[in-house]
């Protein structure tokens, strides 16, 4: 993989191009509490038209603002993590915002409950290279505080860090107030909460009121933002993918400079998720070889280019299964994501275009996403890993099987929980060398375990409490 995309003289002339976007072009935001924070920055502000300019100093300073390492904290502290991973690694998280589900029992289709996601919790708090949650949409709720139900069991049962997708601009303040009773106190005084918040662009350079409001209610609490843009080639972006990526640059960068006008120091991660529309049937995929490469230079330029920490779908196929398309893709994708230098890879156990989850590609997507993590960690070249005293003993034609370093290091070679590694006649016996037979085995282990919520009673009943106020509210 090259080190980056995009050669040096290029990312130079994709920035120069970028600040003159957004200084001569500029975006249409839709908030006067943001239109006025950045013209205190010195953004040109047009209140009648709502468009916002930005001179390209403005643009480098209220960049500059936003923090290089921050939490995204847990409720369990043994689960936050370090923005960005000490180990030069990256994060991995379930897909959000789905509406369909694959029963991992009798393989069927339907839509996603409520109960669903206390599944989900459970699945991602065992899992070891899934390292936070998110939650899809339940159905079987009332659609106006849908997110409100899910945050509530998230928070209920995912010891894990919760990646938060507000649906309506009425609900941000009872997710945040909830988040902030889930929060630990120390000393007295509130931790951060254990969530972080997406807020979105509307493509092409527009802006929702919800989502500048999410920034609005959230960056005075210090909770880490997705600074989102989700363009499609071909649609709502340029069919050639530099400018797609150009665009949801300057998209990412606008929420951020927003955030940063309100807040200077709110912890914001750029994240750019690039889909590109197929020119035959009108449909918007994430897994076409387009789009895929349209994440990974997208990525690489935002993070080379103004040393931002970076989310990206790392997982998902455009397969309504869990079919060998759907691993051949996401696998493409997460390869190429990882090697783009991206701090989080998203989407884990999507499938049909980000449209439907389902848990046993979850399972999977476990495994992939430690096979990345092993495929992307840097080799140490030393004598101990040059194996140089041994090397030195050995007689020629011997072996290292009873080595005392070869016992030393054994357990660091990655067993993964679903891909076979034995002989044919073994794996082909009762079929349970098949990757589903396989995830599904894990699941039920999983799922019989003894589980128990991990919110005190206190603060369950008083989310409870806020929950109920929520319904009668909005």
């Amino acid at each position: 993989m090259p080190e980056q995309f995009f050669p040096s003289q290029d990312q130079a002339y994709l920035k120069e191009k970028l600040l003159a976007l957004l200084e001569k072009k500029g975006v249409r935001l839709d908030h006067p509490v943001i239109m006025d924070a950045l013209a205190s920055w010195g953004a040109e502000v047009d209140k009648a038209s709502k468009i916002v300019r930005f001179p390209s100093q403005v643009t480098e300073k209220l960049i500059s603002m936003a923090p290089e390492t921050f939490l995204l904290n847990a409720t369990d502290p043994n689960h936050a993590l370090k923005i960005p991973h000490p180990d030069n690694s990256f994060y991995t998280h379930m897909g959000t915002g789905a509406t369909g589900y694959i029963d991992p029992v009798n393989r069927t289709y339907r839509n996603i409950k409520l109960e669903d996601l206390a599944t989900w919790a459970r699945l991602v708090g065992e899992l070891e290279h899934l390292d936070y949650c998110a939650f899809p949409t339940p159905l079987d709720v009332p659609e106006k505080y849908a997110d409100i139900y899910a945050l509530e069991e998230m928070l209920n049962y995912s010891p894990k860090h919760i990646y938060v997708q507000p649906y309506s601009s009425s609900s941000i303040y009872y997710l945040v107030k909830m988040s902030e009773i889930a929060a630990e106190k120390t000393d007295g005084f509130n931790k951060v909460p254990p969530v972080s918040f997406i807020t979105c662009a509307l493509s092409p350079l527009d802006f929702k009121f919800m989502d500048l409001e999410v920034i609005v209610q959230t960056c005075q609490k210090n909770i880490p933002l997705y600074a989102c843009s989700l363009p499609s080639a071909g649609g709502t972006a340029p069919l050639t993918m530099p400018g797609t990526t150009l665009l949801a640059a300057a998209e990412t960068l606008t929420l951020l400079m927003s955030a940063q006008a309100l807040n200077p120091g709110t912890p914001v991660i750029a994240t750019p998720l690039i889909f590109s529309m197929d020119m035959q049937s009108g449909h918007s995929r994430q897994t076409s070889v387009e789009a895929i490469k349209g994440a990974a230079v997208t990525a690489d330029f935002i993070k080379k280019t103004f040393d931002l920490p970076v989310h990206t779908y790392g997982f998902g196929t455009d397969s309504p299964e869990t079919d060998g398309q759907s691993q051949g893709e996401r696998s493409m994708l997460a390869l190429m994501a990882a090697a783009a230098g991206s701090d989080i890879l998203g989407g884990a156990g999507q499938v049909e275009t980000a449209s439907t989850l389902c848990p046993l590609q979850l399972i999977i997507d476990n495994d992939l996403a430690g096979m990345v993590k092993k495929l992307r960690a840097e080799l140490s070249v030393d004598e101990d890993s040059l194996a140089w005293d041994e090397l030195l003993k050995i007689k020629p034609g011997g072996h290292f099987l009873d080595q005392e370093h070869t016992f030393r290091h054994c357990r660091s070679v990655l067993s993964p929980l679903t891909f076979t590694r034995r002989s044919r006649e073994s794996t082909l016996q009762d079929n349970q060398g098949k990757l589903l037979t396989k995830a599904k085995a894990v699941y039920e282990k999983i799922m019989s375990k003894e589980i128990s919520p991990v919110l005190s009673k206190e603060k369950s009943r008083d989310i409870k409490s806020l929950v109920k106020e929520a319904e009668r509210s909005i």
